[in-house]
C-alpha cells in the first residue's frame, strides 16, 4: 500500500526543510498544502519554497494558480489525490482544511463573494443576530436545529452561502469521512513557543528585506481576493491606506502571525493520530516513518 507522509505544524516552525530531508531519504516528492503558497504572485509573503528547495526534490502545487484563479480545499483535495502514487508520498504544509480535505474528504463549500460577506456583516450590525437567526430558520430549517444561534459566526456564515448559491447550507455539509486507498502517516512538529516566536519574527524580517513590500503593492489592486486575506498582506494595504506606519504594519505581521501559529497548533493538537517531534529529531523522524 502507498504510504502518504503528512507534516504539518506551525507557520516558523521549519515543515518545509524537513519535508526536503525526508523527501530525499524516501525517495518522495512533496504535494504542498499551502493554501497561500499555490499562487505564482506571492512568493514571498507566503515563504513559498525557493528555486532551490524544488530543485532539491520534487514539489507539486507551488506557484500553479494565480490569484483570480477559484480555489478551495475541495479543488485542492481533487487535485491532490492522483499524485499519491508513490510508494511514499508526502503531503507538507500548514493550512488545517486542506490537510484535513485529502486526509478525510471534505464538503465543497464555497469560497464566499466579498460583497456577499460585506452585506452580512452589515445587516448583522444593523439588524441584529435574533433576526438573522429567525431567518435561518425560514430559509434552512434543519440547519437552524443543529446550529448554536449564540454564534453569530455559524448563523452569517450559513446565509452567506443561502445568499450565494441559492441552496440550504444542509446541502454543502455530508459530514463523511472518507476512506482512503494510501496509509497515513502524520508528523507534527512543534518548538519551545519562544523558539517558535523568535522564528516568525526574524523570518518576517527577512521577508521586508527580500522585497515584500514590493509583492504586496504590485498585488494591492486584487486587494479584494480571497486570496489576499491573510497575514502579511492585508497589515501592508492598510499601510498603503495610510492607516498605519510601515513599522506598525511590519509589527502586526509579526503579531498575526504569532497569533496564526497558535490557532494551528490548537487546530492539529485535536488530531490524536499525530506524532510530535522537535524539527531537529530527524532521525527519530525517519524510523518512526520506516516502522510504520
Amino acid at each position: 500500500m502507498q504510504k502518504l507522509i503528512v507534516i504539518v505544524g506551525p507557520t516558523g516552525v521549519g515543515k518545509t526543510n524537513i519535508s526536503i530531508k525526508i523527501a530525499q531519504h524516501f525517495n518522495a516528492p512533496i504535494i504542498n498544502a499551502d493554501s497561500r503558497q499555490i499562487y505564482r504572485e506571492i512568493p514571498i509573503g507566503t515563504a513559498a519554497p525557493t528555486k532551490e528547495q524544488t530543485a532539491a526534490a520534487k514539489h507539486y502545487l507551488v506557484g500553479t494558480k494565480t490569484l483570480t484563479d477559484y480555489y478551495s480545499a475541495a479543488t485542492f483535495e481533487q487535485e491532490v489525490l492522483p499524485l499519491i502514487n508513490q510508494p511514499y508520498n508526502i503531503l507538507s504544509g500548514g493550512s488545517m482544511m486542506y490537510i484535513d480535505a485529502v486526509c478525510k474528504g471534505i464538503d465543497d463549500i464555497p469560497t464566499i463573494e466579498e460583497k456577499i460577506r460585506d452585506h452580512l456583516k452589515t445587516r448583522l450590525q444593523q439588524e441584529g443576530l435574533e433576526k438573522l437567526v429567525a431567518e435561518l430558520k425560514e430559509k434552512d430549517p434543519q440547519y437552524w436545529a443543529i446550529v448554536d444561534k449564540n454564534n453569530f459566526r455559524r448563523v452569517v456564515h450559513a446565509l452567506e452561502i443561502i445568499e450565494q448559491t441559492n441552496q440550504t447550507y444542509t446541502s454543502f455539509r455530508k459530514r463523511k469521512e472518507t476512506n482512503r486507498p494510501f496509509q497515513i502517516i502524520k508528523i507534527g512538529l512543534n518548538m519551545p513557543r519562544e523558539h517558535l516566536y523568535d522564528n516568525i519574527n526574524r523570518r518576517v524580517d527577512a521577508m521586508i528585506k527580500e522585497g515584500l513590500i514590493d509583492e504586496a503593492k504590485k498585488v494591492y489592486e486584487h486587494r479584494h481576493l480571497n486570496a489576499l486575506n491573510t497575514v502579511g498582506y492585508k497589515e501592508l494595504f492598510e499601510h498603503f491606506d495610510g492607516a498605519t506606519t510601515i513599522d506598525e504594519a511590519i509589527e502586526k505581521i509579526k503579531s498575526h502571525t504569532r497569533e496564526y501559529a497558535r490557532k494551528q497548533l490548537t487546530w492539529f493538537k485535536r488530531d490524536t493520530d499525530i506524532c510530535w517531534f522537535y524539527p531537529s529529531d530527524l532521525n527519530y523522524i525517519i524510523n518512526y516513518i520506516s516502522q510504520q
